[in-house]
Parts: structure tokens; C-alpha cells; sequence
């Protein structure tokens, strides 16, 4: 078996999960919070800004199918890595770009995958994304999992998901399941 995890956090967790879930060889993506300080967060708890805690998501991947690279590059590529603790309208550090990594490899793939994107100047100001070792990883309450699935006619998912969801289809055309 193959499956591996990766923990990525680029802004709203309803906007990540909602792009890797169309992703061949993802198994599952929970949306969660990690890199605080307080045991059991709440999300009435996270959207305060003072736990210290991302929200994030929990990604179970088929490494034979879809690589740990592969999927960085989708993240990066769906979200804004330039800007400091904040996704479009959506301000404070539990919206920060980060990475966190599970082993060495992981670490050393997102520096690199980060240092090439810079020397190559694929976004307009220098990617702020955290790399940062995981710590304990809390899902999210139950009505925050599968949000666009469940709610994709909501204004915020019109405005915001969709947007990333239609440069996911362009972009990674050849990355998506084939039931999407």
C-alpha cells in the first residue's frame, strides 16, 4: 500500500479541500487545524486569530498515482503563496500559506518546489509560504467537512471556490478524477 499524507493549509479549508478532492489518487481530505498552541481547538476558537492555529487539511494519497511534488504544485498553484496570513478577504494566520511536513523528504521537496518557483519568478512578489514540521492535526467540526460538496451554491462558494476550482480544470486538466 502506498497511501501517504500530506498537510497543507492555503486559506479557507473549504477552498483546499474542495480542490484536492478532484485530484486522481486522493483518498480522502479532511479539513482540520494544526500549528497552535491549545489542545481541541474550536473553530469559534480558530477564526480569533489567537490560537495560533492554520486551518488546514489532512490529504490520504496513493503515492503511485499522484505524487507528494504533484500535489505542492496544485497547492501553489490554487491559492496565493505571496500574501501574509491572508487568502483574498479572508485575514489572520489560521488563513497562512503553509506546508507542514511529515518527514525530511516532505520538508526538502517543498523548499525546493519553493526555491524553483522563485528563481523562476512565477509569482509577482516571493512565495511567504511556512514550511513548518507537523504537530497534532484536529478535524474540524463535522459541518465543515465536504463544504462545497454540500453547499456549492453558497455565495462564498460561487465567488471564492469556483474561481479555483476552474483554474484547477484548466490548469491540471490531466490531474482530476475522471468521475469530476
Amino acid at each position: 500500500m502506498n497511501d501517504k499524507v500530506a498537510v497543507l493549509a492555503g486559506g479557507c479549508f473549504w477552498c483546499t479541500e474542495a480542490v484536492f478532492q478532484r485530484i486522481e489518487g486522493v483518498k480522502d481530505v479532511i479539513s482540520g487545524y494544526t500549528g497552535g498552541n491549545i489542545k481541541n481547538p474550536a473553530y469559534r476558537e480558530i477564526t480569533t486569530g489567537r490560537t495560533g492555529h492554520a486551518e488546514a487539511i489532512k490529504i490520504v494519497f496513493d503515492d503511485n498515482i499522484t505524487s507528494y511534488k504533484e500535489l505542492l504544485e496544485i497547492f501553489f498553484a490554487t491559492h496565493d503563496p505571496t500574501t501574509l496570513n491572508r487568502q483574498g478577504a479572508d485575514r489572520g494566520t489560521q488563513y497562512r500559506s503553509a506546508v507542514f511536513y511529515i518527514d525530511e523528504d516532505q520538508k526538502m521537496v517543498a523548499e525546493e518546489l519553493i526555491s524553483t518557483l522563485n528563481d523562476q519568478n512565477i509569482f509577482e512578489a516571493p512565495i511567504v509560504t511556512e514550511i513548518t514540521e507537523l504537530g497534532a492535526f484536529y478535524n474540524a467540526e463535522d459541518y465543515h467537512q465536504n463544504y462545497y460538496n454540500q453547499n456549492s451554491e453558497q455565495g462564498y462558494c460561487q465567488f471564492v471556490i469556483n474561481p479555483k476550482l476552474n483554474k484547477l480544470y484548466t490548469t491540471f486538466k490531466s490531474k482530476l478524477k475522471k468521475d469530476i
